[in-house]
């Protein structure tokens, strides 16, 4: 394929992709997980990090169920949950996980994943409305 016929269909790809897919990165995600279904749990985090990898800074907010997949205590059931956890956190990610969640179901903060936070309402809230940009998905 010459240059010129190379760079035309580059143009007219370019100019006929969606904004979001041509411009995509930037705004945060902030991701509500409130289950322990790993099928969902996987989706959620998958989706996240997929955006993570696309430069949108993200954070996972661990609340009801979903408390119990940053338990370590809960490793075998959730260990490939734990690990994607670790890779968002790992690449500057914040996983802040509900108190209020954690007492009810039993997880003590002992009991989290190395670089979870437990989530306070200063905390959430930062994270949640201190960018106007912010969008959210709960699964």
């Amino acid at each position: 394929m010459s240059r010129i016929a190379a760079l035309a269909l580059g143009l007219a790809l370019l100019l006929t992709a969606p904004a979001s897919v041509a411009f995509a990165g930037g705004d945060p995600l902030f991701s509500n997980v409130t289950t322990s279904e790993p099928h969902r749990a996987k989706m959620a985090l998958g989706f996240t990090r997929n955006q993570q990898q696309r430069k949108h800074p993200v954070t996972v907010f661990l609340n009801d169920k979903g408390v119990l997949l940053g338990a370590k205590s809960k490793a075998a059931e959730f260990g490939e949950h734990q690990g994607m956890l670790a890779a968002i956190i790992k690449d500057g990610g914040n996983v802040i996980v509900c108190a209020m969640c954690m007492e009810h179901y039993g997880v003590a903060k002992e009991d989290l994943i190395d670089g979870a936070q437990v989530g306070s309402p200063e905390l959430t809230g930062k994270l949640l409305f201190g960018n106007d940009d912010t969008k959210t998905l709960s699964w």
